[in-house]
């Protein structure tokens, strides 16, 4: 029954006791290691140690740069502002690209705009044409009046209803 007791054994415990048994075993391994990692770091030699690591690894990282520059190499933070200034040309190149679709596209409409004079040329040169056709015909009407007879007052005007 000790077993039992413990949620190991019993046909009822079978995969809920070692789930249990698991979550226990778990939560005592999370507090050892919290305990160890809080130990760690109230020890004032361990902290001093931590300390010097980060000052050295700081100076180290300070002392690459220094000879990356002196060897006339780029640093990784060097390479990340280069990607950064070339990411911001590339879209700066492709907002000018737009722009000069755009410009394109409104030059396009001006060349069609100005071959529409081309066909208003050619629609004057008709209308001049049929005007000429009229000034003949009226010459001719005026001929097949009697040479002279003038035109009578009521004729020279036109009488419109209002309306």
């Amino acid at each position: 029954m000790a077993a039992d007791a413990h949620g190991t054994g019993g046909k009822e415990g079978e995969g809920g006791g070692s789930r249990s048994l698991r979550e226990r075993i778990s939560t005592q391994a999370e507090d050892a290691i919290g305990k160890l990692a809080d130990d760690l770091l109230g020890n004032p030699t361990i902290n001093s140690a931590l300390e010097r690591a980060f000052s050295a690894r700081e100076k180290v990282a300070q002392a690459q740069e220094t000879a990356m520059e002196a060897l006339n190499l780029p640093s990784a933070s060097n390479l990340d502002k280069l990607a950064r200034r070339l990411r911001s040309i590339g879209q700066r190149l492709e907002e000018i690209e737009d722009g000069v679709e755009r410009l394109d596209r409104r030059i396009e409409v001006i060349g069609d705009v100005a071959r529409q004079p081309a066909n208003i040329g050619e629609r004057l040169d008709h209308i001049e044409t049929r005007l000429d056709e009229l000034a003949r015909d009226v010459t001719a009407l005026r001929r097949e009046l009697a040479p002279g007879e003038p035109v009578p007052a009521a004729q020279t005007r036109a009488i419109v209803p209002e309306g």
